[in-house]
């Protein structure tokens, strides 16, 4: 007959497989990216400038674990977040470090060095002000993630492109731009990017998982408006 200690043993053992699968910061990532949509191996190759057969080594440990499925359309493969819990342990992780690790916060503090005037809007105010046509919201994030879910009156220009296609935006109107939430950089190097071409611009803290799980309504790819979160 099996111990109380050999059952808690097991347990444990299976317990630390899943932090063993999200102990690479290339796994993060890859988690990260897929909370915005599915992807294809060479498409979060693109994203995480690895190799295609790292990025399919590290995907194959994740899906060992049971953090991400795939399904199949032709010759691609898509990748996805097993459930809802797979993000929900990321970000309380992510939230975890955050309080307890300075060199996060010294990190982040980095990052926004050189905008410390950097206001971020309250997203009451942001979806008022955008329903009036009276502020831009931009979605920096890349494309396929944007087609998957956006938040209402924003527009896709990334972060990639923002540089070549900056002339397309007003310059009489405060642009408010918004990535994958608060740990991602990618709308704080926009910001300064339109700063520094004399556009006034800020960003908004929440992403779109973010926006969605506040109660706030995001346009997805299979129904505009749809009303995702509490």
């Amino acid at each position: 007959m099996i111990s109380v200690r050999e059952i808690k043993d097991q347990l444990n053992e299976q317990f630390a497989k899943i932090g063993h699968a999200i102990s690479s910061p290339k796994r993060l990532e890859l988690l990260e990216l897929l909370r915005q949509c599915e992807k294809t191996v060479e498409t979060l190759s693109q994203n995480t400038a690895m190799s295609v057969a790292n990025t399919s080594r590290h995907l194959q440990v994740l899906r060992a674990v049971g953090l991400v499925e795939t399904r199949r359309e032709g010759i691609y493969v898509y990748y996805r977040l097993a459930s809802e819990q797979v993000y929900q342990l990321v970000s309380s992780m992510k939230s975890l470090a955050e309080s307890r690790l300075a060199e996060v916060e010294r990190v982040l503090a980095h990052v926004n060095a050189d905008l410390d005037e950097l206001e971020l809007m309250d997203r009451d105010k942001l979806m008022h002000l955008a329903e009036a046509g009276e502020i831009i919201v931009l979605d920096v994030r890349p494309e396929d993630e944007y087609r998957a879910a956006h938040i209402p009156h924003a527009i896709s220009i990334p972060l990639a492109s923002l540089k070549s296609r900056v002339e397309e935006l007003p310059r009489d109107q405060l642009i408010v731009a918004y990535c994958r939430g608060p740990y991602c950089v990618l709308a704080s190097e926009a910001v300064r990017i339109l700063r520094a071409k004399g556009y006034q611009a800020t960003r908004l803290g929440d992403g779109v998982a973010e926006w969605g799980a506040s109660g706030g309504s995001v346009v997805t790819a299979q129904a505009n408006g749809h009303r995702v979160g509490h």
